[in-house]
Protein backbone atom coordinates (compact mmCIF):
# COMPACT_ATOMS: atom_id res chain seq x y z
CA UNK A 1 0.00 0.00 0.00
CA UNK A 2 0.93 3.23 -0.41
CA UNK A 3 0.71 6.24 2.22
CA UNK A 4 -3.17 7.80 2.40
CA UNK A 5 -4.47 10.46 4.62
CA UNK A 6 -7.98 12.13 5.16
CA UNK A 7 -7.51 15.81 3.82
CA UNK A 8 -10.35 17.78 5.34
CA UNK A 9 -9.19 20.80 2.59
CA UNK A 10 -11.49 18.12 -0.04
CA UNK A 11 -13.22 16.20 2.85
CA UNK A 12 -11.58 13.12 1.21
CA UNK A 13 -8.94 9.95 1.44
CA UNK A 14 -6.59 10.63 -0.63
CA UNK A 15 -2.90 9.45 -1.51
CA UNK A 16 -0.52 11.40 -0.30
CA UNK A 17 1.83 12.69 -2.65
CA UNK A 18 4.16 16.00 -1.08
CA UNK A 19 5.67 18.46 -3.54
CA UNK A 20 9.02 17.47 -3.42
CA UNK A 21 10.25 14.23 -4.05
CA UNK A 22 11.49 12.93 -0.21
CA UNK A 23 10.72 16.03 1.85
CA UNK A 24 7.74 16.79 3.70
CA UNK A 25 7.48 20.03 5.25
CA UNK A 26 4.65 20.45 8.13
CA UNK A 27 3.70 22.94 9.93
CA UNK A 28 1.40 21.92 13.49
CA UNK A 29 -0.68 24.68 15.41
CA UNK A 30 1.52 25.01 18.87
CA UNK A 31 0.33 25.62 22.27
CA UNK A 32 -0.40 29.39 23.38
CA UNK A 33 2.34 29.17 26.65
CA UNK A 34 -0.13 30.74 29.08
CA UNK A 35 -0.57 27.43 31.42
CA UNK A 36 0.53 23.76 31.99
CA UNK A 37 -0.52 21.42 28.93
CA UNK A 38 -3.33 19.14 29.70
CA UNK A 39 -4.29 15.52 27.71
CA UNK A 40 -6.15 17.51 25.17
CA UNK A 41 -2.59 18.83 24.35
CA UNK A 42 -1.06 15.54 24.79
CA UNK A 43 -3.49 13.88 21.72
CA UNK A 44 -2.66 16.79 19.46
CA UNK A 45 1.41 16.71 19.56
CA UNK A 46 1.28 12.87 19.89
CA UNK A 47 -0.52 12.15 17.00
CA UNK A 48 1.50 14.64 15.12
CA UNK A 49 4.57 12.48 16.47
CA UNK A 50 3.45 9.53 15.04
CA UNK A 51 2.89 11.56 11.95
CA UNK A 52 6.62 12.86 11.77
CA UNK A 53 8.06 9.40 12.76
CA UNK A 54 6.05 7.37 10.15
CA UNK A 55 7.12 9.31 7.47
CA UNK A 56 10.78 9.24 8.44
CA UNK A 57 10.30 5.76 8.61
CA UNK A 58 8.95 6.17 4.95
CA UNK A 59 12.29 7.53 4.31
CA UNK A 60 10.79 10.97 3.82
CA UNK A 61 13.31 14.25 5.10
CA UNK A 62 10.54 16.00 7.37
CA UNK A 63 10.61 19.37 8.46
CA UNK A 64 8.39 19.81 11.33
CA UNK A 65 7.74 23.55 12.15
CA UNK A 66 5.41 24.08 15.75
CA UNK A 67 5.26 27.41 16.73
CA UNK A 68 5.13 28.75 20.24
CA UNK A 69 1.50 31.64 20.57
CA UNK A 70 3.16 34.29 23.61
CA UNK A 71 1.24 37.00 22.40
CA UNK A 72 -1.61 38.11 20.63
CA UNK A 73 -4.29 34.79 21.63
CA UNK A 74 -7.13 36.38 23.19
CA UNK A 75 -9.61 35.09 25.90
CA UNK A 76 -12.49 33.86 23.93
CA UNK A 77 -10.56 33.19 20.67
CA UNK A 78 -11.99 36.80 19.01
CA UNK A 79 -10.65 39.88 18.54
CA UNK A 80 -11.98 41.36 21.52
CA UNK A 81 -10.84 40.96 25.11
CA UNK A 82 -7.59 40.49 27.32
CA UNK A 83 -4.74 38.55 25.38
CA UNK A 84 -4.30 35.17 27.89
CA UNK A 85 -0.61 35.87 28.77
CA UNK A 86 -1.35 39.20 29.49
CA UNK A 87 -4.26 38.01 31.94
CA UNK A 88 -1.76 35.59 33.64
CA UNK A 89 0.73 37.94 34.09
CA UNK A 90 -1.80 39.96 35.54
CA UNK A 91 -2.86 37.15 38.13
CA UNK A 92 0.95 35.87 38.72
CA UNK A 93 1.86 39.26 39.19
CA UNK A 94 5.05 38.88 36.87
CA UNK A 95 6.05 39.67 33.45
CA UNK A 96 4.25 38.21 30.58
CA UNK A 97 7.57 36.87 29.17
CA UNK A 98 8.50 35.43 32.45
CA UNK A 99 4.62 33.02 32.02
CA UNK A 100 5.77 32.65 28.57
CA UNK A 101 9.36 31.22 29.61
CA UNK A 102 7.87 29.19 32.41
CA UNK A 103 5.21 27.78 30.67
CA UNK A 104 7.67 26.71 27.54
CA UNK A 105 9.84 24.83 29.31
CA UNK A 106 6.75 23.14 30.94
CA UNK A 107 5.58 22.50 27.48
CA UNK A 108 8.91 20.75 26.52
CA UNK A 109 9.17 18.66 29.74
CA UNK A 110 6.03 17.71 29.54
CA UNK A 111 6.23 16.47 25.74
CA UNK A 112 10.06 14.85 26.04
CA UNK A 113 8.27 12.98 29.00
CA UNK A 114 5.86 11.31 26.36
CA UNK A 115 8.44 10.54 24.05
CA UNK A 116 7.63 13.03 21.94
CA UNK A 117 10.83 14.03 19.29
CA UNK A 118 11.14 18.04 19.39
CA UNK A 119 10.19 19.67 16.30
CA UNK A 120 12.88 20.94 13.93
CA UNK A 121 12.07 24.85 14.51
CA UNK A 122 9.68 26.04 17.40
CA UNK A 123 9.27 29.83 16.31
CA UNK A 124 7.49 32.52 18.65
CA UNK A 125 5.13 34.78 17.34
CA UNK A 126 6.40 37.69 18.80
CA UNK A 127 10.15 37.03 16.91
CA UNK A 128 8.28 37.68 13.66
CA UNK A 129 6.71 40.82 14.55
CA UNK A 130 7.85 42.41 11.27
CA UNK A 131 6.47 39.68 8.98
CA UNK A 132 3.32 40.19 10.15
CA UNK A 133 3.31 43.70 9.87
CA UNK A 134 4.02 43.17 6.20
CA UNK A 135 1.32 40.70 5.46
CA UNK A 136 -1.29 43.40 7.25
CA UNK A 137 0.38 45.59 4.48
CA UNK A 138 0.08 43.88 1.72
CA UNK A 139 -3.41 42.81 2.61
CA UNK A 140 -4.51 46.58 2.78
CA UNK A 141 -2.80 47.04 -0.64
CA UNK A 142 -4.63 44.65 -1.97
CA UNK A 143 -7.97 45.43 -0.77
CA UNK A 144 -8.97 42.74 1.61
CA UNK A 145 -7.87 44.29 4.48
CA UNK A 146 -8.57 47.94 5.94
CA UNK A 147 -7.11 49.88 9.29
CA UNK A 148 -9.85 51.13 11.79
CA UNK A 149 -8.86 53.09 14.94
CA UNK A 150 -4.99 51.65 14.77
CA UNK A 151 -6.25 48.34 13.95
CA UNK A 152 -6.00 46.57 10.54
CA UNK A 153 -9.19 44.06 10.17
CA UNK A 154 -9.32 41.26 7.02
CA UNK A 155 -12.13 41.98 4.93
CA UNK A 156 -14.07 38.65 5.10
CA UNK A 157 -16.41 39.94 2.01
CA UNK A 158 -13.36 40.48 0.11
CA UNK A 159 -12.69 36.87 -0.11
CA UNK A 160 -15.08 34.47 -1.63
CA UNK A 161 -13.48 31.69 -0.98
CA UNK A 162 -12.98 32.39 2.45
CA UNK A 163 -15.05 28.82 3.97
CA UNK A 164 -13.32 26.60 1.85
CA UNK A 165 -11.97 24.70 4.32
CA UNK A 166 -14.59 24.79 7.26
CA UNK A 167 -16.80 25.08 4.52
CA UNK A 168 -18.70 27.91 5.94
CA UNK A 169 -20.31 30.10 3.26
CA UNK A 170 -19.69 33.77 4.16
CA UNK A 171 -23.04 34.66 4.34
CA UNK A 172 -24.26 32.40 6.62
CA UNK A 173 -21.16 32.88 8.56
CA UNK A 174 -22.42 34.56 12.59
CA UNK A 175 -18.99 35.25 14.29
CA UNK A 176 -21.16 38.11 16.30
CA UNK A 177 -23.86 35.63 17.43
CA UNK A 178 -20.98 34.33 19.78
CA UNK A 179 -18.67 36.70 20.48
CA UNK A 180 -18.57 40.36 21.44
CA UNK A 181 -17.71 42.53 17.91
CA UNK A 182 -16.01 45.22 17.55
CA UNK A 183 -18.10 48.52 16.81
CA UNK A 184 -15.30 49.55 14.49
CA UNK A 185 -15.43 46.81 12.11
CA UNK A 186 -16.99 47.29 8.59
CA UNK A 187 -18.26 43.96 8.80
CA UNK A 188 -19.06 41.61 12.02
CA UNK A 189 -17.27 38.68 10.50
CA UNK A 190 -13.91 40.13 9.77
CA UNK A 191 -10.68 39.37 12.20
CA UNK A 192 -8.23 41.66 13.32
CA UNK A 193 -4.93 40.64 11.45
CA UNK A 194 -3.08 43.35 13.60
CA UNK A 195 -4.32 44.91 16.57
CA UNK A 196 -4.12 48.30 18.87
CA UNK A 197 -2.63 48.08 22.00
CA UNK A 198 -3.82 50.05 24.79
CA UNK A 199 -1.51 51.73 26.79
CA UNK A 200 -1.34 49.56 29.60
CA UNK A 201 -0.92 46.58 27.26
CA UNK A 202 2.27 45.03 28.59
CA UNK A 203 2.95 43.75 24.90
CA UNK A 204 3.46 45.75 21.70
CA UNK A 205 5.35 47.05 18.88
CA UNK A 206 5.28 50.34 17.15
CA UNK A 207 3.57 49.75 13.62
CA UNK A 208 2.63 52.31 10.22
CA UNK A 209 -0.90 52.01 12.06
CA UNK A 210 0.70 52.78 15.80
CA UNK A 211 1.56 50.91 18.70
CA UNK A 212 0.02 47.25 18.83
CA UNK A 213 0.20 43.65 18.68
CA UNK A 214 -0.36 40.54 15.76
CA UNK A 215 -3.81 39.07 15.48
CA UNK A 216 -3.88 35.24 16.22
CA UNK A 217 -4.58 33.93 12.75
CA UNK A 218 -1.41 36.51 11.52
CA UNK A 219 1.30 34.49 13.59
CA UNK A 220 0.76 30.83 12.29
CA UNK A 221 0.37 32.31 8.20
CA UNK A 222 3.66 34.40 8.27
CA UNK A 223 5.82 31.74 10.33
CA UNK A 224 4.50 28.28 8.42
CA UNK A 225 5.31 30.37 5.14
CA UNK A 226 8.93 31.39 6.08
CA UNK A 227 10.20 28.39 7.08
CA UNK A 228 8.44 26.11 4.48
CA UNK A 229 7.48 28.23 1.58
CA UNK A 230 4.40 28.07 -0.19
CA UNK A 231 2.24 25.57 -0.58
CA UNK A 232 3.69 23.37 2.28
CA UNK A 233 2.61 19.67 2.08
CA UNK A 234 1.06 19.28 5.79
CA UNK A 235 -1.09 22.01 8.30
CA UNK A 236 -1.61 19.61 11.49
CA UNK A 237 -3.43 20.72 14.55
CA UNK A 238 -6.86 20.46 16.56
CA UNK A 239 -10.13 20.14 14.58
CA UNK A 240 -11.81 22.19 17.21
CA UNK A 241 -9.57 24.80 15.41
CA UNK A 242 -10.66 24.62 11.74
CA UNK A 243 -12.65 28.29 12.52
CA UNK A 244 -12.43 30.50 12.67
CA UNK A 245 -8.28 29.84 13.11
CA UNK A 246 -7.44 27.65 10.11
CA UNK A 247 -9.74 28.92 8.03
CA UNK A 248 -8.11 32.40 8.48
CA UNK A 249 -4.87 31.43 7.96
CA UNK A 250 -5.75 30.25 4.93
CA UNK A 251 -7.58 33.14 3.79
CA UNK A 252 -5.30 35.92 4.71
CA UNK A 253 -2.13 34.30 3.53
CA UNK A 254 -3.63 33.02 0.04
CA UNK A 255 -5.24 36.61 -0.65
CA UNK A 256 -2.12 37.85 0.09
CA UNK A 257 0.68 36.26 -1.80
CA UNK A 258 -1.81 35.01 -4.56
CA UNK A 259 -0.48 31.00 -3.41
CA UNK A 260 -2.18 28.23 -2.33
CA UNK A 261 -1.35 27.78 1.61
CA UNK A 262 -1.16 24.11 2.57
CA UNK A 263 -1.63 21.16 0.22
CA UNK A 264 -2.99 18.46 3.06
CA UNK A 265 -5.17 19.52 6.59
CA UNK A 266 -4.27 16.71 9.26
CA UNK A 267 -6.48 17.76 11.93
CA UNK A 268 -7.32 15.68 15.26
CA UNK A 269 -10.38 15.43 17.21
CA UNK A 270 -10.38 15.67 20.70
CA UNK A 271 -10.32 14.28 24.31
CA UNK A 272 -13.61 15.08 26.04
CA UNK A 273 -14.67 13.96 29.63
CA UNK A 274 -18.09 12.88 29.47
CA UNK A 275 -18.51 13.89 26.27
CA UNK A 276 -17.46 17.48 26.82
CA UNK A 277 -14.19 18.75 25.49
CA UNK A 278 -11.48 19.03 27.71
CA UNK A 279 -9.70 22.63 28.05
CA UNK A 280 -8.19 25.12 30.42
CA UNK A 281 -10.72 27.92 29.42
CA UNK A 282 -14.14 25.27 30.60
CA UNK A 283 -12.28 24.21 33.88
CA UNK A 284 -12.46 20.63 33.18
CA UNK A 285 -9.15 20.12 31.81
CA UNK A 286 -6.39 17.56 32.99
CA UNK A 287 -2.87 18.35 33.10
CA UNK A 288 0.13 16.15 32.06
CA UNK A 289 1.81 16.62 35.16
CA UNK A 290 -1.72 15.60 36.79
CA UNK A 291 -2.18 12.39 35.29
CA UNK A 292 1.33 11.19 35.84
CA UNK A 293 1.50 12.14 39.71
CA UNK A 294 -2.20 10.55 40.12
CA UNK A 295 -2.91 14.26 42.31
CA UNK A 296 -6.31 14.90 40.54
CA UNK A 297 -10.05 13.93 42.12
CA UNK A 298 -10.93 11.73 38.74
CA UNK A 299 -7.70 9.45 39.27
CA UNK A 300 -7.32 6.89 41.40
CA UNK A 301 -3.89 6.68 41.03
CA UNK A 302 -0.91 8.13 38.61
CA UNK A 303 0.15 7.01 35.17
CA UNK A 304 3.61 6.39 33.27
CA UNK A 305 3.86 9.16 30.48
CA UNK A 306 4.28 5.96 28.00
CA UNK A 307 0.57 4.15 29.23
CA UNK A 308 -0.49 8.13 28.62
CA UNK A 309 0.65 7.67 25.40
CA UNK A 310 -0.64 4.37 24.57
CA UNK A 311 -4.21 5.96 25.78
CA UNK A 312 -4.00 8.30 22.90
CA UNK A 313 -2.80 6.32 20.30
CA UNK A 314 -5.45 3.55 21.48
CA UNK A 315 -8.21 5.52 19.43
CA UNK A 316 -7.63 7.23 15.90
CA UNK A 317 -6.62 10.11 15.44
CA UNK A 318 -9.88 11.54 13.72
CA UNK A 319 -11.93 10.24 16.96
CA UNK A 320 -13.02 11.86 20.24
CA UNK A 321 -11.10 10.00 23.32
CA UNK A 322 -13.30 9.99 26.27
CA UNK A 323 -10.92 10.36 28.80
CA UNK A 324 -12.03 7.59 32.49
CA UNK A 325 -9.73 6.29 34.77
CA UNK A 326 -10.46 3.20 33.86
CA UNK A 327 -9.51 4.22 30.20
CA UNK A 328 -5.90 4.76 31.50
CA UNK A 329 -5.66 1.88 33.43
CA UNK A 330 -6.60 -0.02 30.34
CA UNK A 331 -4.01 1.65 28.99
CA UNK A 332 -1.46 1.33 31.33
CA UNK A 333 -2.10 -2.76 31.77
CA UNK A 334 -1.77 -3.23 27.75
CA UNK A 335 1.50 -1.24 27.76
CA UNK A 336 2.87 -3.49 30.75
CA UNK A 337 2.20 -6.69 28.92
CA UNK A 338 3.37 -5.51 25.73
CA UNK A 339 6.72 -4.19 28.01
CA UNK A 340 6.74 -7.60 29.91
CA UNK A 341 7.33 -9.51 26.80
CA UNK A 342 9.75 -7.45 25.42
CA UNK A 343 12.38 -7.34 28.64
CA UNK A 344 11.77 -11.34 28.66
CA UNK A 345 12.96 -11.36 24.93
CA UNK A 346 15.48 -8.58 26.10
CA UNK A 347 16.57 -11.14 28.93
CA UNK A 348 16.66 -14.11 27.11
CA UNK A 349 18.99 -12.16 23.98
CA UNK A 350 21.55 -11.15 26.50
CA UNK A 351 22.63 -14.98 27.75
CA UNK A 352 22.48 -16.00 24.44
CA UNK A 353 25.69 -16.69 21.85
CA UNK A 354 25.43 -15.41 18.78
CA UNK A 355 23.76 -17.46 15.46
CA UNK A 356 23.69 -16.69 12.21
CA UNK A 357 20.04 -17.91 11.12
CA UNK A 358 16.16 -16.90 11.66
CA UNK A 359 13.69 -19.58 12.26
CA UNK A 360 12.23 -19.66 8.81
CA UNK A 361 9.28 -20.44 9.81
CA UNK A 362 9.45 -17.42 12.71
CA UNK A 363 10.70 -15.05 10.09
CA UNK A 364 7.12 -15.56 8.24
CA UNK A 365 5.25 -14.54 11.00
CA UNK A 366 6.87 -11.63 11.88
CA UNK A 367 6.91 -10.55 8.72
CA UNK A 368 2.87 -11.20 8.05
CA UNK A 369 2.46 -8.93 11.60
CA UNK A 370 4.99 -6.60 10.17
CA UNK A 371 3.02 -6.37 6.85
CA UNK A 372 -0.91 -5.63 8.75
CA UNK A 373 0.94 -3.29 11.12
CA UNK A 374 2.09 -0.78 8.03
CA UNK A 375 -0.88 -1.39 6.29
CA UNK A 376 -2.77 0.04 9.35
CA UNK A 377 -0.23 2.86 9.26
CA UNK A 378 -0.70 3.28 5.97
CA UNK A 379 -4.29 3.81 6.67
CA UNK A 380 -4.38 7.28 7.36
CA UNK A 381 -2.20 6.58 10.44
CA UNK A 382 -4.34 3.76 11.77
CA UNK A 383 -2.87 3.65 15.24
CA UNK A 384 -5.68 1.28 16.98
CA UNK A 385 -5.17 -1.21 14.31
CA UNK A 386 -1.33 -1.03 14.26
CA UNK A 387 -2.07 -1.54 18.22
CA UNK A 388 -3.75 -4.81 17.25
CA UNK A 389 -1.13 -6.10 14.83
CA UNK A 390 1.63 -5.43 17.28
CA UNK A 391 -0.58 -7.20 20.19
CA UNK A 392 -0.89 -10.14 17.59
CA UNK A 393 2.64 -10.34 17.51
CA UNK A 394 3.04 -9.88 20.96
CA UNK A 395 0.76 -12.95 21.72
CA UNK A 396 3.06 -14.96 18.92
CA UNK A 397 6.23 -13.96 20.36
CA UNK A 398 4.90 -15.55 24.05
CA UNK A 399 4.15 -18.25 22.36
CA UNK A 400 7.12 -19.19 21.08
CA UNK A 401 9.54 -18.05 23.61
CA UNK A 402 7.20 -20.03 26.42
CA UNK A 403 7.80 -23.07 24.25
CA UNK A 404 9.66 -26.30 24.94
CA UNK A 405 11.68 -25.84 22.48
CA UNK A 406 14.72 -23.64 22.49
CA UNK A 407 14.65 -19.73 20.32
CA UNK A 408 17.61 -19.31 18.67
CA UNK A 409 19.24 -15.85 19.07
CA UNK A 410 19.44 -14.73 15.50
CA UNK A 411 15.38 -15.17 15.86
CA UNK A 412 15.33 -13.51 19.03
CA UNK A 413 17.21 -10.61 18.15
CA UNK A 414 14.54 -10.65 14.87
CA UNK A 415 12.15 -10.01 17.10
CA UNK A 416 13.84 -7.45 19.45
CA UNK A 417 14.54 -5.68 16.14
CA UNK A 418 10.83 -5.64 15.23
CA UNK A 419 9.26 -4.02 18.64
CA UNK A 420 12.16 -1.76 18.24
CA UNK A 421 10.80 -0.42 14.95
CA UNK A 422 7.30 -1.09 15.36
CA UNK A 423 6.58 0.11 18.74
CA UNK A 424 9.57 1.89 19.30
CA UNK A 425 10.72 4.22 16.12
CA UNK A 426 7.51 4.37 14.80
CA UNK A 427 4.82 4.49 18.11
CA UNK A 428 7.49 5.49 20.45
CA UNK A 429 6.19 2.81 22.72
CA UNK A 430 8.49 1.20 23.48
CA UNK A 431 12.12 2.40 25.35
CA UNK A 432 15.26 1.22 23.61
CA UNK A 433 16.02 1.21 27.10
CA UNK A 434 14.05 -0.34 29.67
CA UNK A 435 15.54 0.97 32.63
CA UNK A 436 13.82 3.95 34.95
CA UNK A 437 9.97 2.27 35.19
CA UNK A 438 9.49 1.19 31.92
CA UNK A 439 9.84 -2.16 32.11
CA UNK A 440 12.91 -4.21 33.38
CA UNK A 441 15.56 -2.61 34.88
CA UNK A 442 18.31 -4.72 36.54
CA UNK A 443 21.48 -5.27 33.92
CA UNK A 444 23.97 -7.85 34.72
CA UNK A 445 24.43 -9.75 37.60
CA UNK A 446 21.03 -7.89 39.45
CA UNK A 447 19.42 -9.24 36.16
CA UNK A 448 20.44 -12.59 36.29
CA UNK A 449 20.01 -13.12 39.86
CA UNK A 450 16.42 -12.01 40.05
CA UNK A 451 15.97 -14.68 36.59
CA UNK A 452 17.67 -17.32 38.86
CA UNK A 453 15.12 -15.81 41.92
CA UNK A 454 11.97 -16.34 39.23
CA UNK A 455 12.79 -19.77 37.95
CA UNK A 456 13.04 -20.92 41.37
CA UNK A 457 9.53 -19.53 42.08
CA UNK A 458 8.41 -20.98 38.82
CA UNK A 459 9.35 -24.46 40.17
CA UNK A 460 8.16 -23.90 43.62
CA UNK A 461 4.40 -23.12 41.77
CA UNK A 462 4.84 -26.50 40.06
CA UNK A 463 5.61 -28.40 43.19
CA UNK A 464 2.47 -26.71 45.09
CA UNK A 465 5.10 -25.21 47.59
CA UNK A 466 2.80 -22.25 47.44
CA UNK A 467 4.54 -21.07 50.98
CA UNK A 468 8.10 -20.68 48.90
CA UNK A 469 6.19 -19.10 45.63
CA UNK A 470 4.64 -16.63 48.03
CA UNK A 471 7.82 -15.65 50.34
CA UNK A 472 9.69 -15.63 47.17
CA UNK A 473 7.37 -12.79 45.22
CA UNK A 474 6.91 -10.85 48.42
CA UNK A 475 10.81 -10.16 49.05
CA UNK A 476 11.23 -9.12 45.74
CA UNK A 477 8.38 -6.61 45.97
CA UNK A 478 10.06 -5.51 49.17
CA UNK A 479 12.93 -4.52 46.86
CA UNK A 480 10.62 -3.15 44.52
CA UNK A 481 10.69 -6.11 41.95
CA UNK A 482 6.95 -6.66 40.67
CA UNK A 483 5.98 -9.71 39.36
CA UNK A 484 3.17 -10.59 36.91
CA UNK A 485 1.88 -14.28 36.55
CA UNK A 486 0.52 -14.59 33.14
CA UNK A 487 -0.38 -17.80 31.42
CA UNK A 488 2.27 -17.37 28.82
CA UNK A 489 4.45 -16.93 31.84
CA UNK A 490 6.26 -14.61 34.61
CA UNK A 491 7.48 -11.08 33.42
CA UNK A 492 8.61 -8.43 36.07
CA UNK A 493 10.08 -5.26 36.11
CA UNK A 494 11.48 -3.27 38.64
CA UNK A 495 9.15 -0.44 40.12
CA UNK A 496 10.73 2.78 40.81
CA UNK A 497 8.33 4.39 43.05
Amino acid sequence: MTLRVYNYLNRKEEEFVPLHPGFVGMYVCGPTVYGDSHIGHAKVYITFDVVHRYLEYLGYKVRYVQNITDVGHLVGDGDVGEDKIGKQARQERVEPMEVVEAYTRSYFRDMDLLNIIRPDISPRASGHVPEQIELAQILIEKGHAYEANGNVYFSVPSWPNYGKLSRRKVDELEEGARLEVAAEKRDPRDFAVWRAANPEHLMQWRSPWGQGFPGWHAECTVMARKYLGLPFDIHGGGLENIFPHNESEVAQCEAAYGEEFARYWLLNNMVTIEGVKMGKSLGNSLTIQQAISGNHAQLSQGYSPLAIRFFILNSHYRQNSDFTDEGLKSAARGHERLLGTVALVRQKLAKAEAEAEVDEEFARVIEQHRARFLEAMDNDFNTPQALAALFDFNRAVNTLINGDQPVSPATLKAIDDTYNTLGGDILGLIPADLSGGEGVSAPGLEEDLIRILVDLRTAARKNKDFATSDAIRNQLAQIGVVLEDRPDGTAWKVSRS
